[in-house]
């Protein structure tokens, strides 16, 4: 310990009394002094760490604790449903030249005299009823003929008309197959008894694989098309999340962009696949989160996502003394920002101004 730290007197005792202290004393109670400000740091952290929500982190609102019920509210009297006059919220209607079947229905006789009854409501009132048709799947037989030419002898078999490929299921039941494995997120055991319930369509498991494999080819150019698009644009949200690729820990990454999002599943979480996604002479803004996979990016081409900095700011606000009164200014320049912002995006505020 220095030595004009032990000799400084002590903010909590006497000069003369601590003047008067042993030395080794005066050495204990700084040692003792620092160990306790260290421990209440990490109480204080531990504390945060078990008090952190949705609200003041990046944890999913499904791991929040449960809440205490809510106080009812006293009944007002008023009959459910929007006040009188609230613009009501009703199905669309399909347009008629869309409709498959029109059936018109006319009263025979009037229901009171039962004198017949002829014309037609000009105005009449509708009531559409929407519903799947039964699907059984379409079977084509190709046969191929092999004949012999009775003139030379020769075998002839006849070719396979265009587009029919060597594979037993055609592209609706190949791109439904992907759908449900990769969008939809179901499982290869759930996409054969979907297939096979809905459709009628029996399939193997090693076939889903096939599919999968044959789809993924297929949209291969499409894919770099996107890339290509999303690395030309001038602000990419980028993140990246946990996956499983068959037996292994893998990641997804996403790049969004207003029309286009791209995906890539990785093995690796390093700063590599970001570079592989925008490319290295990407030029517009990138807005991530604080992983350092993203470091490699100068700061004034990165803006950090204002979803987790809303959830930092609540944390502060959340440790009170001089971090909430930080936290609060934070939050208030925050929401004034915001409104701004509202206000450029609805047309009621100049760039310029907002710039200012």
């Amino acid at each position: 310990m220095p030595y004009d730290r032990l000799m400084a007197p002590h903010p909590s005792l006497p000069a003369d009394l601590w003047e008067r202290t042993p030395r080794e004393v005066q050495d204990y109670i700084v040692a003792l002094e620092a160990r306790v400000a260290a421990l209440e740091a990490t109480v204080q952290e531990l504390i945060e760490r078990v008090q952190q929500d949705s609200r003041t982190s990046s944890r999913p609102p499904s791991s929040d604790p449960p809440q205490p019920q809510r106080l009812r509210c006293q009944p007002s009297g008023r009959r459910p449903g929007g006040p009188p006059g609230h613009p009501g919220q009703t199905r669309t209607w399909v347009p008629v030249a869309d409709v498959d079947v029109v059936i018109p229905l006319k009263p025979d006789a009037c229901a009171r005299c039962q004198q017949p009854l002829l014309g037609n409501d000009v105005n009449p009132q509708r009531h559409q009823v929407i519903e799947i048709p039964s699907i059984r799947p379409v079977v084509t037989d190709y046969q191929a003929h092999q004949l012999v030419c009775p003139l030379c002898g020769d075998v002839t078999r006849a070719a396979w008309p265009d587009g029919v490929t060597g594979r037993a299921y055609g592209p609706r039941v190949q791109a439904t197959a992907a759908l449900c494995t990769g969008a939809y997120r179901l499982s290869k055991r759930t996409t054969q008894q979907l297939l096979d319930d809905f459709f009628g369509v029996p399939m193997s498991l090693g076939t889903i694989r096939t599919l999968e494999a044959a789809t993924a080819q297929a949209v291969a150019a499409p894919v770099e098309e996107t890339r290509a698009y999303v690395q030309q644009q001038a602000c990419v949200s980028v993140d990246e999340t946990g996956w499983r690729q068959g037996n292994q820990r893998a990641w997804l990454w996403m790049a969004v962009t207003t029309w286009v999002t791209v995906s890539l599943v990785r093995l690796s979480r390093g700063g590599k696949v970001t570079l592989e996604r925008l490319g290295k002479q990407f030029q517009g803004i990138v807005v991530t989160d604080r992983f350092s996979a993203y470091h490699g990016y100068p700061v004034r081409w990165r803006q950090l996502c204002w979803a987790h900095l809303l959830r930092d700011i609540e944390a502060m606000i959340g440790r009170g003394g001089r971090s909430q009164e930080i936290g609060e200014a934070l939050r208030s320049h925050a929401r004034q920002r915001f409104h701004w912002w509202h206000g450029l995006r609805d047309g009621t505020l100049k760039r310029s101004s907002f710039r200012s």
